[in-house]
């Protein structure tokens, strides 16, 4: 726990510099014209109706930059966002990034049967299994920490929510940094773990 708490303090101070440093300012009026293509899965506000796409609306502008450019790169391997990247430049991703953060996201609900369940792991973790609480990094609302690169996970689809859980779980997504704090945690849940939390974060708000 301690480790996991360390990395987490040394991570947010190494890349906490390197953003401060020679920072590229999004313009969202710009953003919206360059999202045209995206509106055809996250919807043109970029609050998803497709359960397995993400809602990009309200979500930190760090976290979305940096996600646009490891899809970019190959670190992040997104099939459905195959190529759609390549021409984009960094402005593109700041301006893109500056409009999604700017809209207002939409909120599910979870289901009754496990909601507590969801808000016992949310906000205590589970000490038995040596997991945190992801109030730690995504506050308790789920709203996220946007100047550490902390995503925004309230209302977000649970389908989306479960799959990369589980993926971070089982090594498929991988670009959570040094630190493997995203693998770290997610190798502790269960798959009723991350049933409850998924359905828990789609009604958060």
């Amino acid at each position: 726990m301690n480790k996991l708490i360390v990395s987490l303090l040394l991570t947010l101070g190494v890349t906490g510099g390197v953003n401060a440093a020679d920072k590229i300012v999004g313009d969202a009026t710009a953003g919206q014209a360059k999202t045209a293509v995206c509106g055809a899965c996250h919807n043109p506000d970029g609050n998803s109706l497709a359960p397995n796409f993400p809602k990009l609306a309200g979500q930190g502008e760090r976290y979305l930059i940096k996600q646009l450019n490891d899809i970019k790169s190959g670190k992040r391997t997104v099939l459905e966002m195959t190529g759609m990247l390549t021409s984009l430049n960094d402005q593109d991703f700041a301006d893109i990034a500056a409009y999604f953060s700017s809209q207002k996201n939409s909120v599910g609900a979870a289901d009754p049967k496990l909601v507590e369940a969801g808000r016992a792991l949310f906000n205590g973790g589970d000490l038995s299994k040596g997991l945190p609480a992801c109030t730690g990094c995504h506050s308790p609302n789920g709203a996220g920490l946007a100047a550490a690169g902390f995503p925004h996970l309230g209302g977000q689809h649970a389908q989306y929510i479960t799959k990369q859980l589980t993926d971070f779980r089982e090594g498929d997504r991988t670009n959570d940094g040094d630190a493997t704090t995203m693998r770290t945690i997610a190798s502790k849940l269960s798959n009723k773990d991350i049933q409850a939390l998924a359905s828990y974060i789609q009604g958060l708000h």
